[in-house]
């Protein structure tokens, strides 16, 4: 049996995975997960075509929003390739598109928006949730085990990938839509940080800013099912992400504890929305996320 990784290498691997290397002509090259099974997160995709699309921004320009759409789901194992065109460059703004495939099928495609730093007007419209800080939370990886325990018999695959180390420590202040089968209103709150410190934000900010979106992706869709008592989890739900989108208000650490409040105001159709807002320690609000995926009841 091979030793459980440590924080520290957890987090090496989280950041080679959200690393891409440049070919040629705005071709771009993303690292599969090590150990993956299955479908691809669509986190990962989401956060190596910003990696892409921030590598072929105007030097000086940050980030601060990106719209994604899921168009097949793609596949653990082969390589990802993310094609980025220069779509518009201004003096104050500049746009850039990644199309992500695999095997030669276009699987994403995200535009990223970049900005000068500028001063502006500011205001602050939503307060920050009170709820329980996340030192007096059980961790997620303790919720989990306890989970797997209850539920007797499980599959070794099942097992595997409850129980996986993550790179991504999340705590929450509720219970998620795999916790139990109680209807609730679709409001979830959780913390999450690396487990491991990130190379400092002023060195890389691109690099926290992919962190955050590969984050983003966590719980969100989940918000949508907790009107109804059901879970992906116990075999009830069938889904898969179809857009995404991300706007970064300041810069934020990945590596701090950071809260992230998700509300679902709609569901119907086959389709769940979810909304996210995410803020650090000082109730500051440093990103908003939406997501619309599809959420059907499986089959008996």
């Amino acid at each position: 049996m091979s030793a459980t990784p440590t924080p520290e290498h957890l987090v090496e691997r989280l950041v080679d995975l959200l690393t891409v290397t440049r070919g040629d002509d705005g071709l771009y090259h993303g690292k599969p997960q090590r150990g993956g099974v299955g479908r691809v997160f669509g986190g990962q995709v989401v956060a190596q075509a910003l990696q892409a699309a921030q590598d072929a921004a105007p030097e000086g320009m940050q980030a601060h929003s990106l719209h994604a759409y899921f168009l097949r789901g793609g596949k653990e194992g082969p390589p990802l390739d993310y094609r980025v065109a220069a779509d518009f460059t201004g003096r104050s703004f500049a746009n850039r598109r990644a199309v992500a495939s695999q095997g030669g099928e276009a699987i994403l495609n995200l535009t990223a928006s970049f900005q000068q730093s500028e001063n502006g007007l500011e205001h602050d419209e939503y307060v920050m949730p009170e709820v329980t800080p996340p030192e007096e939370l059980p961790s997620d990886m303790e919720l989990r085990r306890r989970f797997v325990e209850e539920m007797g018999e499980v599959s070794e695959v099942q097992r595997a990938l409850m129980l996986r180390p993550r790179p991504i420590e999340m705590r929450t202040a509720d219970k998620l839509h795999w916790m139990n089968s109680e209807k609730k209103p679709p409001r979830a709150h959780n913390w999450f940080r690396t487990v491991a410190p990130l190379p400092p934000i002023e060195s890389n900010p691109a690099l926290h800013r992919a962190v955050i979106a590969y984050a983003s992706d966590y719980t969100l869709l989940g918000t949508s099912a907790l009107p109804h008592g059901l879970s992906w989890t116990r075999g009830e739900l069938k889904s898969a992400s179809l857009d995404h989108a991300l706007w970064f208000h300041r810069p934020a650490r990945a590596d701090e504890w950071l809260l992230y409040a998700t509300d679902s105001p709609w569901s119907g159709a086959g389709r769940g929305f979810n909304r996210g807002r995410i803020f650090d320690r000082e109730g500051r609000l440093v990103a908003s996320v939406a997501q619309e995926g599809v959420v059907r009841k499986a089959r008996a």
